[in-house]
């Protein structure tokens, strides 16, 4: 995988556009008290039609909603619940707030250093040389040593506190000592140097960092190095996942008209990749009665269905939205795979996102709607859109867009095989999506991508 080369600001449309002000609007959101419900209430969709297939919605497709649209609908649509109902900020410890964004700055808690310590392992000596040299060193994680006389040195080690009057650190390698014990420097001795003055890095009360900051490994350690055991964050977004379908194996090789399930193992860390809380992994068959009963009764910020989005017999996610009020914010998506995915609100603060059952078409459902909405409601940074050259062809749907699993080759993107609806294939070996325009994309042409979680941050931090 190669360095993003080539970035553009403009690449991703209206999306780019609604997700400019994702942080800051939700970090002040985030702290306001309590507002009122989002404008308008809940607009229940029109009832479902009746029957299956294409024929039941002549119109799915008309409707649809382009896939930028989409994406910056889901961004809208968490910055609408944070107005209505008040996400508090929570005091995480350091140990859990990798992937956190800050709520609250970092301020220094003290001065860093907080005392004048030495930057090497050699000698602190007073006045001009040659030195005689303490029998007692002064090492690290020790109290005040005693201040040094003129023509006097001692041991020091780095990081260790250097005592008072001292002129200078000489390294171990810029000094010898004679017959007699006395210290001589083999290079001048300038005042001041190879020490860590005190307040070097930063004064108390400096701010470190600001809100809206992703808590990465090096913050953490900045953190501690402040003082700092606990931090102000924005709490993860708590996800429900309800599988469903009767088909589904959870063990074992397929068999018997039965398939294994694949979401089930692959949405719950990738959720988590996303900065959310998975708080319920449900598996519910194909029972109308039992998605009722669990979308009724989560508490979760966003649930997360997997299949029943289309209109077959079997599928209910629609009639559910419509049997409780919900509002429906997308439905379908001008995107191949993962036409029929969509996006309500089931409460005030609660939203569902439905992906489609085919895998990779729940990928791309997943990307384009679960992605900005988790993002926002995390108050996360969102990726500069940036574009790589396609090395080989990528065949497009005529009319709508079109999610591609490539791999990065130096500057540019290879666009895999294996990447219909059903297929995980090409998603498990590639390192972005590449978004194709209707019609496709020829050879050396530019593509949109985006960025698979581990990809870019690497499987022990993105899954945290």
């Amino acid at each position: 995988m190669t360095a993003r080369s080539v970035r553009t600001g403009d690449s991703a449309g209206p999306a780019a556009d609604a997700d400019d002000l994702d942080v800051e609007e939700a970090l002040a959101l985030v702290r306001e008290d309590n507002g009122t419900a989002h404008p308008g209430g809940h607009r229940p969709p029109a009832p479902p039609p009746q029957g299956s297939g294409p024929a039941a919605r002549p119109d799915a497709h008309h409707r649809a909603t382009p896939w930028p649209e989409a994406r910056a609908t889901a961004a809208r649509a968490a910055r609408a619940v944070t107005r209505g109902a008040r996400r508090a900020p929570v005091s995480v410890r350091l140990d859990d707030a990798l992937g956190l964004t800050l709520a609250a700055p970092l301020d220094a808690l003290t001065d860093l250093p907080s005392f004048d310590t030495s930057a090497m392992d050699g000698w602190v000596v007073a006045g001009p040389g040659p030195w005689a040299v303490r029998d007692e060193g002064v090492l690290a994680g020790h109290a005040e040593p005693a201040a040094l006389t003129d023509g006097e040195a001692a041991r020091i080690a780095t990081g260790a506190r250097v005592p008072p009057d001292t002129t200078a650190v000489l390294r171990s390698e810029h000094g010898q000592t004679d017959e007699k014990g006395r210290l001589h420097a083999t290079r001048a001795v300038v005042p001041g140097q190879d020490i860590r003055p005190r307040g070097q890095e930063c004064r108390s009360g400096d701010q470190l960092l600001p809100p809206g900051t992703l808590v990465t490994p090096a913050v953490l350690g900045l953190a501690a190095a402040a003082g700092y055991d606990t931090l102000t964050a924005v709490p993860r977004p708590r996800v429900d996942v309800l599988v469903l379908g009767d088909e589904l194996l959870t063990e074992g090789t397929p068999r018997d008209g039965l398939i294994r399930d694949a979401l089930g193992p692959m949405l719950p860390p990738w959720l988590r990749a996303l900065g959310a809380e998975v708080t319920a992994v449900r598996r519910l068959g194909d029972s109308a009665d039992a998605l009722h009963k669990a979308v009724t009764k989560s508490q979760a910020d966003v649930i997360v269905t997997t299949g029943g989005t289309a209109a077959g017999p079997v599928d209910h996610v629609h009639p559910i939205l419509h049997r409780i009020g919900a509002e429906l914010l997308v439905d379908g998506v001008k995107v191949r795979p993962g036409h029929p995915m969509l996006l309500a609100r089931t409460k005030e603060n609660q939203h569902l996102v439905g992906l489609p059952g085919n895998p990779l078409a729940a990928v791309s459902g997943l990307l384009t709607l679960a992605e900005p909405l988790l993002r926002t409601l995390a108050a996360r940074p969102a990726p500069e859109p940036y574009t790589l050259p396609l090395r080989d062809e990528a065949h497009g749907h005529p009319y709508d867009t079109r999610l591609v699993p490539v791999v990065l080759r130096g500057d540019s993107a290879v666009p895999l095989h294996y990447n219909g609806p059903a297929m995980l294939r090409g998603i498990a070996a590639a390192d972005a999506l590449a978004v194709v325009p209707p019609g496709g994309a020829r050879p050396g042409q530019e593509a949109e991508l985006l960025d698979l979680p581990w990809a870019a941050a690497g499987i022990g931090v993105c899954f945290t």
